[in-house]
């Protein structure tokens, strides 16, 4: 049976690179629903439009058009095999949509919690500095540039994004742990989950995961 495999962790735990290890190794596209609906926001349609205003206002889109969003996407012939998912499910009405999804395909569903010690995480994320003119990420604690404050490859100056800042970290940290423990449970009840420690080296935690995949 093809396989689903629902990526979650708090912002910085690295599910995202894991997401897409695994998607080059497996041939599984990697869906974000965050990347889908910035692109589906820039199309010249009236839903891109609505998607657009939603966006730009600050609030969520709405589970009805997830879904259709997801429908559309995993109905693709590069999904038929197994995906990856990053992003979604984030509700438990969404979950229940996902399951209800999975068995139309005849695939399985299995939830990867990817966990990291909230200090190293808080580090990750407020560490951050990004260059102005390529976009490389430097961090002040794990890889700080040569000289402080400044791109080692164009000299241009480094920022700190403003959803990086100390307040805004401890806001989404607080907002991931509310909004995912419901999650966490309903696949852990039917023993869907599998945690790994995402403060581990990449190579390892990919090791781990893969294993696992590979007899689920």
């Amino acid at each position: 049976m093809s396989k689903i495999i629902v990526m979650i962790g708090a912002p910085g735990a690295g599910k995202g690179t894991q997401a897409r290890l695994l998607s080059e190794k497996y041939g599984y596209p990697q869906i974000s629903t965050g990347d889908i609906l910035r692109a589906m926001a820039n199309a010249d349609t009236p839903l891109g439009h609505e998607i657009k205003e939603t966006i730009a206002s600050g609030n969520l889109v709405s589970d009805e058009v997830l879904a259709q969003v997801i429908k559309d996407r995993i109905s693709s012939e590069d999904c038929t095999a197994g995906f990856i998912l990053d992003g979604y499910p984030r509700t438990l009405d969404q979950a229940r949509l996902l399951d209800e999804l999975a068995d139309q395909q005849n695939k399985d569903i299995l939830l990867v919690h990817v966990i990291v010690d909230e200090e190293l995480l808080f580090k990750r994320l407020t560490g951050r500095r990004v260059c102005t003119k390529c976009g490389e990420i430097y961090n002040i604690y794990f890889r700080s540039p040569k000289r402080d404050g400044f791109c080692d490859l164009d000299g241009a100056p480094l920022i700190q994004r403003s959803d990086d800042t100390s307040e805004t970290v401890n806001r989404r940290l607080e907002a991931y742990k509310i909004s995912t423990a419901p999650l966490i449970d309903y696949y852990r009840q039917d023993g869907r989950l599998i945690e790994l420690d995402g403060d581990r080296p990449v190579e390892e935690v990919l090791e781990q995961l893969s294993a696992i995949i590979e007899t689920f």
